[in-house]
């Protein structure tokens, strides 16, 4: 993004904005980490989606996948989801930010108002598994390392070396 564009603002993710953000995602995650379009499109139909896009003029530039979804039990990764999921926790998936986008603070806003907008509806607690580096971003963020209860160690091993479960309060 460079100075004098316009501004950037956050939308609800749609359907339509699913082949961006598989371009996105295939230039930010290694092979063994990119989703195919069914796991982005079950996210965003689930009742309590908090999944938005982030935009400059018409061009998204930024996305974010997050829902509500079962305390301390992380979907697998590729998984397309089908269940009325609950509230319990926000579920951050999936966040990517473009080239153009990088450095620009999208990656924090885009985390930030998910969690404002989970909160405004009850939820008390985010997660995530942190992938690719990407732990000391979302320290940044005020997320900690949790204590990776027996049942998600093997899904931290689907999402690669180095994977952290994560988590943090908000409301």
């Amino acid at each position: 993004m460079t100075q004098g564009t316009a501004q950037v603002r956050l939308d609800p993710l749609q359907v339509s904005d699913v082949e961006a953000v598989l371009a996105i995602q295939h230039d930010v995650y290694p092979a063994a980490l990119v989703e195919d379009r069914p796991v982005f499109l079950s996210r965003i139909a689930l009742p309590r989606s908090y999944c938005l896009a982030a935009r400059e003029g018409a061009r998204l530039i930024g996305y974010l996948v997050a829902h509500g979804w079962f305390a301390n039990a992380p979907p697998p990764l590729g998984a397309v989801l089908t269940a009325e999921a609950p509230g319990d926790v926000l579920y951050i998936h999936d966040l990517g930010v473009s080239r153009e986008g990088r450095g620009s603070g999208i990656g924090r806003t885009l985390a930030l108002r998910a969690m404002e907008l989970a909160a405004g509806d009850g939820i008390k607690e985010a997660q995530l598994i942190a992938v690719g580096g990407a732990e000391p971003f979302w320290r940044r963020l005020g997320f900690a390392e949790g204590a990776a209860a027996a049942r998600i160690r093997p899904k931290l091993q689907g999402y690669g070396p180095g994977s952290r479960w994560m988590t943090r309060r908000i409301g």
